[in-house]
């Protein structure tokens, strides 16, 4: 198996977590080293790999992939620098801040014949797969309504300051909005029309913490909410069909599982706890039951595997930049409804 070069753009909580153990992992990948710009930390984990001092030093060395987990505002000025390089590209999710932003890079790629992903890594959550399942074998009927939601109680500023101060990449709508509607898109494709509420609800905070999307198809609707004064969470997904409902807790384990410096596996990883079953009510030839739904395991690995597949045998990517685009019309519509008050045709 020939082996990816693999850099990352920072080594902070996102490399140390969400891509390093799995870059370790899979057999086809080979870690190179991080841009570290003043503290020098992946070393501690990886004595081996090289902590670059500056950009243009990781783009001018032997590496074929190129993660860009930096803050979503910079994700367009260092992305473009990658394909420049003629570097495939893992891009953090928001992927850009514009629409505008999105075509570009999804059309450099293509001219410069690479690679561009959107790591949209809760698409291999525990719960959202177990969703999936559900929605695919149509055992709830023809979908009326469907509500996500990603609840936080958390009154609190973010200490990072890329995160709280007023800048294009800032806020819960760039933030947890991504993931919401990146999942909403993967079940039920683009929708008709956007509504959207966006607030401000911390005090003292200066960017949105606060959003309700409605996402209109032409037979039914999904709404999707995230905050940060949800103390009792609701269930993360509700979905209701003309035959039945499905409700499912979130409750993948891989975040919190990485965040303790336990190594992915094929085995168990992923593996979310029996009393986070979700609950479905349903009818089955005209016989009505209600039972726990076992939860499909989870894993981020097969994201890395489908990056491996599209560079090494020229598969199309995991996530493509056309999804990332597609989440980036869904964000700037939420924008214009909530600040016009009114709902916004795609």
């Amino acid at each position: 198996m020939q082996k990816i070069r693999t850099a990352l753009l920072s080594y902070g909580m996102s490399g140390k977590v969400f891509h390093a153990p799995f870059l370790e992992f899979h057999p086809g990948f080979e870690l190179t080293g991080s841009w570290e710009r003043s503290k020098k930390l992946i070393r501690e984990d990886y004595p081996l790999v090289k902590s670059y001092f500056a950009m243009e030093a990781l783009l001018e060395d032997d590496v074929d992939l190129v993660i860009v987990n930096t803050p979503v505002e910079t994700h367009y000025e260092y992305a473009k620098k990658v394909l420049l390089a003629g570097k495939h590209a893992i891009v953090e999710k928001a992927f850009t801040t514009t629409v505008a932003q999105a075509l570009e890079l999804a059309a450099l790629a293509k001219e410069r014949g690479v690679k561009l992903a959107v790591f949209q890594n809760r698409r291999w959550d525990s719960d959202f797969k177990t969703v999936q399942k559900i929605i695919s074998d149509e055992v709830l009927g023809e979908i009326v309504e469907a509500e996500f939601h990603f609840d936080r109680y958390n009154p609190f500023l973010s200490p990072k300051q890329h995160k709280e101060s007023a800048n294009s990449g800032a806020g819960i709508l760039k933030d947890l909005g991504p993931h919401l509607i990146d999942q909403a898109l993967c079940l039920f494709g683009l929708p008709n029309a956007v509504f959207a509420d966006i607030r401000i609800t911390r005090e003292y905070s200066l960017v949105d913490d606060y959003i309700d999307i409605l996402l209109y198809y032409s037979d039914f609707r999904v709404r999707l909410k995230a905050g940060f004064f949800v103390r009792e969470a609701n269930p993360a997904y509700v979905i209701h069909g003309k035959k039945g409902s499905f409700l499912k807790s979130r409750g993948d384990v891989q975040e919190d599982d990485l965040k303790l410096g336990k190594k992915p596996n094929l085995a168990d990883w992923g593996t979310e706890a029996k009393s986070k079953d979700g609950l479905i009510h349903t009818a089955v030839n005209n016989d009505v039951f209600i039972a726990n739904v076992e939860t499909l395991q989870g894993n981020y690995y097969d994201f890395f595997d489908g990056v491996y597949n599209s560079i090494s045998n020229n598969q199309p990517e995991p996530v493509t930049a056309q999804d990332g685009l597609h989440v980036m019309q869904i964000i700037e519509a939420a924008i214009q409804s909530s600040s016009q008050k009114k709902v916004i045709d795609l």
